[in-house]
């Protein structure tokens, strides 16, 4: 089953040191409102029961709410990949509720349990205000037991090591954030930090780009290669423009089944044509994904 995940825009209320988009307050890119209109009759068209909603911070796009609503009056799964401060951003304050009444998936940022590593990595005050967003979203019922609305966790390493076991770590984040904040919580993904965009400008300055990417060679593991994301996902561009992932997206490398045909692939091609099956455009940031326990935008692989 197909998911498509659709990068709305670069914009964000943040700039986070590992972010491989680049995003930040001061970006502009943002979908237009005729290439997001193609999402809906998309979603009918190729069947995709899962629509993964991305940025930057996807809900400051000004139909952000629109397009949630339409595809979950269509029965499909929706994901926010939401980084917690925006539900108390200015103007957000009412997102927490939109989000219980449309039943939405919060897969939400939080690279660790300790503030100190949490602000360092992005930005003062994010902990107090990530923490204040997760009770929110507790209040509403999100991560309780046998509750509809899930609430999963994203956990980032602070540098360039590859993620813990995700079981343990996920055990050691329930202990922590139910006992000193009361937060509760579904799933916890551990995902590597990827060399590429500004996490690799970062890596650059400090002399330990190469290093990392020949970790990330020496731990590939071959067991890992059927459950990468890119064998289930298509990844939309704030362009329209398709991409087998979100870091080949970054990378401005187009889905390979477009490429052929002289020109990339755009959201349109979708309502005619079906990717399943085409080849895959890898590159030597992919061991990213096939390193260790394995990474995707659902966590560990194994």
């Amino acid at each position: 089953m197909l998911t498509l995940q659709v990068n709305l825009g670069y914009r964000c209320n943040q700039a986070c040191s590992h972010c491989h988009v680049n995003a930040g307050p001061t970006r502009t890119e943002s979908m237009d409102p005729a290439t997001l209109a193609l999402i809906p009759p998309v979603l009918e068209a190729r069947a995709i029961r899962t629509l993964d909603l991305t940025g930057g911070a996807p809900e400051l796009h000004p139909q952000f709410r629109d397009l949630v609503r339409r595809a979950r009056s269509m029965g499909v799964t929706v994901i926010d990949r939401c980084n917690l401060t925006i539900l108390s951003e200015t103007g957000q304050e009412d997102l927490a509720d939109f989000l219980a009444e449309q039943g939405v998936t919060v897969v939400a940022s939080l690279p660790c349990y300790l503030e100190e590593n949490v602000d360092r990595q992005r930005g003062s005050g994010v902990f107090a205000r990530s923490i204040a967003g997760l009770q929110r979203l507790n209040g509403l019922g999100y991560g309780q037991p046998d509750s509809p609305l899930e609430l999963d966790l994203v956990f980032n390493p602070q540098g360039p090591v590859l993620p813990p076991d995700q079981a343990s770590l996920e055990a050691d984040y329930r202990r922590i954030l139910r006992l000193e904040h009361g937060v509760v919580f579904h799933h916890l993904y551990a995902l590597a930090n990827m060399p590429i965009q500004r996490f690799a400008q970062v890596l650059r300055s400090t002399g330990e780009l190469d290093a990392y990417q020949e970790l990330l060679r020496r731990h590939h593991r071959p067991a890992n290669l059927p459950h990468v994301m890119c064998r289930q996902l298509i990844s939309v561009d704030w362009q329209g423009r398709l991409f087998d992932c979100d870091f080949n997206q970054q990378l401005g490398l187009p889905a390979a089944w477009g490429v052929a045909e002289g020109r990339p692939p755009h959201l349109a091609d979708l309502l005619g044509q079906d990717p399943v099956g085409a080849p895959i455009r890898v590159a030597s940031h992919c061991f990213g994904c096939t390193a260790g326990s394995g990474s995707s935008c659902g966590g560990a692989l194994n």
